[in-house]
């Protein structure tokens, strides 16, 4: 096997298609919104005598602890019984890459089912277990919306089912966006939800040059919910080949009693029936059992949807110098303070 840069769209795209992730975070788009944000990007390509067996693509984040190469979602393989070779050949070029780039360590979000086969592939490669609080979604709750709109609504939690049917009677009205200057409306909600949740938000730039990114293709979709004329909720959806994926989201408590959100939600849904998506990937949920969780309630919210979850490996880390550590006790505390 060897690896080779991709330049062109189509390729890179078609194998996509073939592999079919539950993410967008390998999508020629979301390169190119890195890449225009600042962020140096490889599109790779691992190749078995000609033939395209994976891609990875490569993100170099600089921070003030120091820089890394990171993989989001990826390497996608196609086939199975590649999986060992590809990890393999990619780990040793990844070093290599690492240190022309003055990097201190490599990173992969692997799109690998969580069990111990595929745990072994790693720490026998040499990677040990990253201290990052879910950088990408390792546990995503995914819903069929292929179902007619009577089944989705059976199958939801009686009270997410409720919710809608209150919010439609108490006047709340949902609204579809393509015009990147609402990002700036959604901006709005997103800082008051930043204020009452208190983490570490994306910029308004950022937002807007990801919409813009994406909706050239056609691929997002701002929502939001209207009371009282006034916006109480939004959601930032991006579509990508199959699917619908509720990327960022936020909401006011002005009006505690009126369930808005829910509302959105189902728009959403609808949304992607119509496009012809077979599925909404709600994004990130936390387990079950951590109740004290500060995302516990936005996970119940989701869950109620219906659905189920596909829980993936776990970030892994390749340590490459020294400075590594500094970044592991950074990312250790900063997991504790917020209690993830």
């Amino acid at each position: 096997m060897e690896i080779r840069e991709i330049n062109l769209e189509k390729e890179w795209e078609d194998f996509i298609g073939v592999v079919r992730p539950d993410s967008f975070l390998h999508s020629w788009a979301w390169g190119k919104f890195n890449n225009a944000s600042g962020t140096k990007v490889f599109n790779l390509g691992v190749y078995d005598e000609n033939e395209l067996v994976a891609v990875a693509l490569i993100l170099k984040i600089t921070a003030k602890r120091g820089a890394f190469l990171f993989c989001p979602h990826g390497p996608l393989i196609r086939k199975a019984e590649n999986v060992v070779e590809v990890i393999k050949v990619l780990r040793e070029y990844l070093a290599g890459l690492a240190r022309i780039e003055r990097c201190a360590f490599v990173r992969l979000s692997p799109l690998l089912i969580k069990n111990p086969d595929n745990e072994r592939i790693f720490t026998d490669l040499g990677f040990r277990q990253a201290p990052v609080h879910m950088m990408h979604p390792e546990l995503s709750w995914i819903l069929d919306v292929t179902p007619p709109e009577d089944a989705l609504l059976m199958a939801m939690r009686k009270t997410t089912r409720y919710c809608i049917r209150k919010a439609e009677k108490d006047g709340v009205e949902t609204v579809v966006s393509a015009d990147p200057a609402d990002v700036d409306v959604f901006w709005d909600i997103y800082k008051a939800t930043v204020d009452r949740q208190n983490f570490t938000p994306f910029s308004r730039n950022y937002l807007r040059s990801e919409f813009e990114m994406f909706i050239k293709n056609d691929g997002a979709r701002l929502f939001f919910a209207k009371y009282n004329n006034e916006v109480v909720a939004a959601a930032f959806i991006v579509f990508y080949k199959d699917s619908a994926f509720y990327h960022h989201g936020a909401s006011i408590h002005k009006y505690p009693k009126i369930t808005a959100p829910y509302l959105l939600q189902w728009s959403v849904i609808r949304e992607a029936r119509k496009r012809g998506c077979k599925y909404y990937n709600f994004w990130g949920v936390v387990p079950e059992e951590k109740k004290n969780h500060p995302w516990s309630g936005l996970s119940l919210f989701k869950r109620g949807f219906g659905g189920s979850e596909s829980e993936y490996l776990h970030a892994k880390d390749l340590v490459i110098t020294p400075k590594y550590w500094l970044n592991f006790l950074v990312e250790t505390v900063r997991k504790k303070k917020r209690r993830l």
